[in-house]
């Protein structure tokens, strides 16, 4: 499939999650079969006040494309500004707009998913953005606000309307954030009543969520959220599954650890090691779920400091653990 002019080599996207799809993890993903990647939210204000923080979530490591870059906010002018910048810093393929964040800060702002709420200013925002952004404009939202105003189907239509290249849609509303489970079907009709590409996100944790996903939605691709956390293989097994194959088997755990340590290598050359280290904390627990004993290990790994804290955590699970 295509976004705007780009190439979408497959069917499975990784999703932005703030302090998980750092560029680290997307060159994971992508090597793994993600067929299209995005950088973690970033903050429209941020980036036109010319902020170091915001600016350094925005890398991409040359070759590791499809990505796009995702910015947030809710006023249009400073939202102009900052796509092209985006987009600049980034090197990115596509500019995605967040319309669909659920976090308290952030649709106290007005920004996220609370311009859901106010679909008229949304499309001015994206229209905004596709006049300056210089590539395709994508937007992702929710279901609705809540379960008395879904209004997913009609939030796509302005979405197409404004110019944006494709949507993702996840079926939930902002109240329920993640709970319960993701309506499929608001995506299907969402689908049914748009000719720009789709992608379906919500409750994608295997090969055979995908498949089902796909099937019911009529989606064009499934993004892929907490499903992949320290389990990137997951991009491997959907392909499979979507192709018909039978899907590989998870890789042992010496192999899986090596991953971690080549994911936070990366990123603690990529990006500040003080806070790669610290996201790495919990990413490292999320590698070992559902490893027997593993429970005394994961109490040491949330004290990881460092590098090397890392590595010598690794080489005791790879020691101790099977």
């Amino acid at each position: 499939m295509k976004i705007g002019q780009t190439d979408i080599p497959g069917r499975a996207a990784l999703a932005p999650m703030a302090g998980v799809t750092d560029a680290a993890f997307r060159h994971i993903c992508r090597g793994l079969g993600a067929a299209l990647t995005c950088t973690e939210m970033v903050s429209s204000r941020g980036l036109v006040y010319n902020d170091a923080k915001t600016r350094e979530l925005l890398y991409c490591p040359e070759g590791d494309g499809p990505v796009a870059a995702q910015i947030f906010g809710s006023d249009p002018a400073v939202m102009a500004e900052a796509a092209p910048m985006a987009v600049e810093i980034s090197g990115a393929d596509i500019l995605d707009i967040n319309m669909g964040c659920p976090v308290g800060k952030i649709v106290r702002s007005g920004d996220g998913s609370a311009l859901m709420r106010d679909p008229e200013k949304a499309g001015r925002i994206i229209e905004a953005c596709v006049r300056t952004a210089g590539v395709p404009v994508t937007v992702k939202f929710r279901k609705g606000w809540d379960g008395g105003s879904v209004n997913a189907v009609e939030f796509a239509q302005v979405c197409q309307q404004a110019g944006a290249a494709a949507i993702t849609v996840h079926g939930r509303t902002r109240v329920q954030m993640y709970a319960g489970a993701a309506d499929w079907d608001i995506i299907r009709d969402v689908k049914a009543a748009v000719t720009i590409p789709v992608i379906a996100n919500g409750d994608i944790f295997s090969g055979e969520d995908a498949v089902r996903a796909l099937r019911r939605t009529g989606a064009d691709m499934c993004m892929v959220g907490r499903g992949c956390f320290g389990d990137p293989w997951i991009f491997a097994r959907i392909n499979a599954a979507l192709e018909g194959l039978p899907e590989p088997e998870l890789p042992p755990l010496a192999r899986r650890m090596d991953t971690a340590l080549r994911q936070f290598e990366l990123a603690c050359a990529w990006k500040d090691p003080h806070n790669a280290c610290l996201e790495a904390r919990r990413q490292l627990c999320w590698y070992l779920r559902g490893v027997p004993w593993s429970g005394p290990i994961k109490r040491e790994m949330v004290k990881v400091n460092t590098l090397e804290d890392i590595r010598a955590v690794i080489d005791r699970v790879k020691r101790e653990l099977r």
